[in-house]
């Protein structure tokens, strides 16, 4: 299947990889719902025009994924003030890096991803279990760049939801789409940082092709799967169950 990337794709003028997961196909042949949960990199950088588009999202809660320090130095960014619940769960905690750099190594890596199941369960439990919730959509789910911690979390809820595994690696993959623009602006922007240069970015911007079959595959192996992963976690059927009436088209809507 070939994935439009452009009607999912939000192109802000200064946040990127901003996608909506909507209309893939899920369990019993019902769709995943638009307009319900976006995934994302840091939303700071926003211009006034982004900012005027991100309201009309109506964005009820920002789950932030990243580590303490990251927050700290970028800020949560503009969904709180228009009205978002803000929440963090790290799910890398502080000093794990240096860890999974040293047990998987630097690059990203469907092991990696793995490595990050290691750690305390409970920031992705939390996560779910908002998931569950109805009350807290529309939602948008982030880290910094919005690819592997936020690819991770994404992966496993459109796993939950029944899309077919090549859909969910292809929408993983999508990422690399706007890496370009993305690198575009801060060159011509704000500038790279110090000791990274345009080749540093084209190398590290996007995913690789298999990093998310990867992970999928260590899933099955080391737990049975996505759904046997969250349960043995805390995220038993009745949670499971309300994520999909969260996320999925009503049954009765199927023609």
């Amino acid at each position: 299947m070939a994935i439009n990337f452009e009607e999912r794709h939000h192109a802000f003028e200064a946040c990127f990889n901003f996608r909506d997961i909507g209309g893939y196909e899920g369990v019993d042949g019902r769709t995943v719902r638009w307009g319900r949960y976006f995934r994302a990199g840091r939303q700071d950088r926003m211009t006034e025009n982004d900012l005027a588009r991100v309201k009309e999202l109506g964005i009820a809660t920002q789950i932030d994924l990243r580590k303490p320090e990251e927050i700290q130095e970028s800020g949560r960014g503009p969904l709180e003030s228009m009205g978002a619940r803000y929440e963090v769960h790290p799910v890398i905690p502080a000093g794990g890096s240096i860890k999974l750099n040293r047990d998987v190594g630097v690059a990203i890596s469907g092991g990696r991803y793995l490595g990050y199941l290691k750690f305390d369960s409970s920031p992705i439990r939390n996560i779910f279990e908002r998931l569950a919730n109805t009350d807290r959509y529309p939602v948008v789910v982030h880290c910094t760049a919005g690819k592997d911690r936020t690819g991770v979390i994404t992966a496993l809820t459109l796993s939950l939801l029944g899309v077919d595994r090549t859909i969910i690696e292809e929408d993983y993959i999508l990422t690399n789409r706007d890496v370009m623009r993305q690198i575009d602006w801060i060159e011509n922007g704000p500038g790279f940082p110090e000791g990274i240069d345009r080749e540093w970015m084209l190398q590290h911007a996007g995913v690789p092709d298999d990093a998310m079959g990867v992970f999928l595959d260590g899933l099955e192996s080391k737990f049975g799967g996505p759904a046997e992963f969250l349960r043995g976690i805390g995220i038993g059927d009745d949670k499971q169950d309300g994520i999909r009436e969260a996320l999925l088209e009503p049954a009765w809507q199927i023609n």
